[in-house]
């Protein structure tokens, strides 16, 4: 486990990452990275651009079939209905 320390950035507050953990991650000075809440507390990781694009393909399909998707779920609740 790394202890980073929180630094004031302006008006903002940040952290500096150990010259460790930046070669672990795989990253440098500009990438940007995703900072994901877990049952254990936090991740940090790199961005990936495949990642996000397929995840904000996700959101708009499921955006769009939101109906459809919610009159499945009914159709399963239904009794007798259920997994096989």
């Amino acid at each position: 486990m790394l202890a980073l320390k929180l630094r004031k950035i302006g008006n903002s507050l940040g952290v500096t990452l150990p010259r460790e953990a930046v070669a672990r991650l795989g990253v440098a000075e500009g990438d940007t990275l995703f900072l994901t809440e877990t049952p254990d507390g936090f991740a940090l990781t790199p961005y990936d651009e495949a990642f996000a694009a397929a995840l904000a393909a996700f959101a708009d399909g499921r955006r769009d079939l939101r109906n459809a998707l919610r009159a499945l779920a009914r159709e399963r609740a239904k009794p007798g209905r259920g997994r096989r």
